[in-house]
């Protein structure tokens, strides 16, 4: 039996498919023997993975008790909640990184000896405020997991600074910043081609308005490609996306390739493009990993003025910000593009890649379990 340190990575998400919690479980397996508890498949590097039912979703919620504000009920009545807290052993783990607010809870009831640190993905009460039943409902509820639990832990980690500024402002503890950076990719930037090629990988949801980036390539004058990598989150939205390009010689539709062959196939490209409306505060601050990924692949990025990505993109000369997110917007600033303009962008990216790669940003990980470790042997 191994005499490593023994911690638990706790996602209530399909952990071989999530990239942030992979690279917690990539990064800590080197130094400590790594559980994993969450749904889907054993991810790589692991001494056991608990599989939590894929139909037991900690997203679901008691309306009852959520309406009457019963949320100590609310939370112990989910039953992926119930179902993890039944078999994972308690006093076991010198150390539980619990990834996102509604596995601290869990996390601090199985009493690792050094303590819990909470990794917050977002701002867990605005991840969707536009809708008013999420306000009036969901959101008070996470609001009282986050300010009830999330001080318990030893640490606590978020994606970006401005979510990290409201986190210490609304609970009072120190927040750190781990970006969603990508691995770094041993990759060149090649020669813009001509027409040039734009991408867009993530998710098809409505929230992206993923019309804008079709309806602004079909738009310029520029000659512009344009390929939209998604996963089918939404499969009205996205056959919708799909009638909308049919015909279309500028823009394609395209089934999404397994993250490990993500960045390689990203580095075929010359432009990452990604205009996030700022529907709700996550999205407003936004840093997610495909801009990271753009990045690791050599590309240039054209984004929305969403503050995090638009700070960096003029910090490190990566690509250009357009002025709204409208259509209009992003077809004046493509109407604007030249091959050397891009060039110069790719050359950027490949200048910071190591920088802004997740063997640097997710550092203080490390640190956070590690200190949590030395607790637990001391």
């Amino acid at each position: 039996m191994s005499d490593r340190p023994k911690v638990l990575v706790l996602s209530f998400s399909r952990i071989a498919t999530d990239a942030r919690v992979l690279k917690q479980v990539t990064l800590l397996s080197q130094d400590f023997d790594v559980t994993t508890c969450g749904h889907g498949p054993t991810p790589p590097g692991v001494v056991e993975h608990v599989e939590v039912p894929s139909d037991l979703q900690a997203w679901r919620k008691d309306p009852r008790w959520l309406l009457l504000r019963q949320y100590s009920r609310v939370y112990r009545t989910n039953e992926a909640v119930a179902w993890a807290r039944a078999h994972l052993p308690v006093g076991t783990f010198d150390a539980v990184l619990a990834d996102d607010v509604e596995a601290v809870p869990l996390a601090l009831d199985l009493r690792p000896r050094g303590g819990v640190h909470a990794d917050l993905h977002e701002y867990a009460p605005g991840q969707n405020t536009e809708l008013l039943r999420w306000r009036l409902f969901v959101a008070p509820y996470l609001r009282w997991l986050c300010r009830r639990f999330v001080p318990r832990a030893g640490s606590v980690t978020t994606v970006g600074p401005a979510i990290a500024r409201r986190y210490e402002k609304e609970l009072g503890v120190p927040v750190g910043v781990v970006m969603n950076a990508t691995p770094f990719a041993d990759l060149s930037a090649g020669p813009t081609a001509d027409p040039v090629r734009l991408v867009h990988s993530g998710n098809a949801q409505r929230s992206r308005g993923l019309e804008t980036l079709i309806d602004a390539v079909e738009a310029s004058t520029t000659a512009v490609s344009l390929d939209l990598l998604l996963m089918p989150n939404d499969q009205v939205y996205l056959d919708e996306l799909k009638a909308r390009v049919a015909g279309s010689t500028r823009v394609r539709v395209l089934d999404p390739v397994p993250y490990a062959r993500l960045v390689e196939t990203l580095n075929r490209y010359d432009v990452g493009v990604h205009v996030l409306p700022p529907l709700n505060f996550n999205n407003k601050w936004a840093l997610p990993n495909k801009f990271f990924d753009y990045v690791q692949a050599r590309l240039g990025l054209v984004v929305g003025p969403s503050p995090e990505m638009a700070d960096l993109v003029r910090a490190r000369g990566l690509g250009a910000v357009t002025d709204d997110f409208t259509v209009a917007s992003l077809v004046a600033t493509l109407d604007g593009l030249s091959r050397e303009e891009v060039d110069a962008w790719r050359e950027s990216s490949e200048a910071s890649a190591r920088e802004l790669s997740a063997e640097v940003q997710s550092l203080p990980w490390l640190e956070a379990v590690t200190a949590l470790v030395r607790r637990a042997q001391a």
